[in-house]
């Protein structure tokens, strides 16, 4: 009877030990405030679906930010996002809803200053040599004046969210390259998807040097380039002109949502 009641009480010690085990462990709390800046490539130009009070910045409720937040339900979200940004914009206009309390910011920038629309215009209008000087023009203000711009903007964001994840978003190769496809030659489609290898090796860089994480969509769009037949991109659209080489709304739920989450 002794044993019998030692067995029980011991029993009931057990039970009620993993009781508290089970509820001292906390439920798995909902993200704290998300701020996603940034250029087209993170309001998502090209994806459609744009958020009318948005006007000119084209935020879409298909880009890779709201996407996530969708599907994350932070506390907060702010998309501030804007078409056409450059790292003096973020500067400007983007920066109001970071405080010490944000904890996740994304951000896309840096094409725009590299002088992005001016190469593919270049490109698509002119001859192989203009398009590959051109390439070259921008290649060297990456190299020159590129990094400071993106220390300005990085160096903002850590001072006003300083507890903040930061997730630097890169831009993906345009091209499939030895496919058959109408529109630019292979020399101006590989010297273009060489220039964004350029642009996101340096924006890695300096990512790294302020301690942010990089997500890079390089991976997640291989096989979907234009020309692939599967294109997550658009290529020159004449009718809207603005969305050409944008992702589209595959190219933002397939090519960049997976990078943010695995980065965020």
């Amino acid at each position: 009877m002794r044993r019998s009641r030692f067995a029980a009480y011991v029993t009931s010690l057990l039970l009620a030990a993993g009781a508290a085990l089970a509820g001292a462990t906390p439920a798995q709390a909902a993200p704290g405030p998300y701020v996603a800046l940034g250029d087209s490539y993170s309001s998502g130009v090209g994806a459609g679906s744009y958020i009318s009070s948005s006007g000119d910045c084209k935020r879409s409720t298909k880009a890779h930010p709201y996407l996530w937040a969708a599907a994350h339900s932070p506390s907060s979200f702010n998309f501030t996002a804007c078409s056409g940004a450059r790292t003096g914009d973020v500067l400007a206009n983007q920066l109001a809803p970071l405080n010490s309390a944000t904890a996740l910011v994304s951000i896309s920038i840096g094409g725009n200053d590299a002088g992005f629309s001016d190469v593919m215009t270049t490109c698509v209008l002119q001859s192989d040599s203009s398009c590959l000087s051109r390439i070259n023009t921008a290649k060297a203000y990456v190299d020159s004046t590129l990094p400071g711009q993106l220390d300005n903007v990085y160096s903002a964001i850590s001072a006003k969210a300083p507890n903040a994840h930061v997730v630097v978003l890169g831009y993906p190769r345009f091209y499939k390259l030895g496919a058959t496809c109408l529109g630019l030659s292979e020399t101006k489609r590989k010297a273009i998807n060489d220039a964004a290898d350029y642009l996101d090796n340096a924006i890695a860089k300096r990512a790294a040097n302020h301690g942010f994480s990089w997500g890079d969509v390089r991976s997640t769009f291989t096989g979907h380039e234009i020309c692939s037949g599967s294109s997550w991109l658009h290529s020159v659209n004449w009718f809207n002109i603005g969305e050409s080489y944008h992702p589209t709304a595959a190219g933002q739920s397939g090519g960049y949502l997976p990078v943010l989450n695995s980065a965020a």
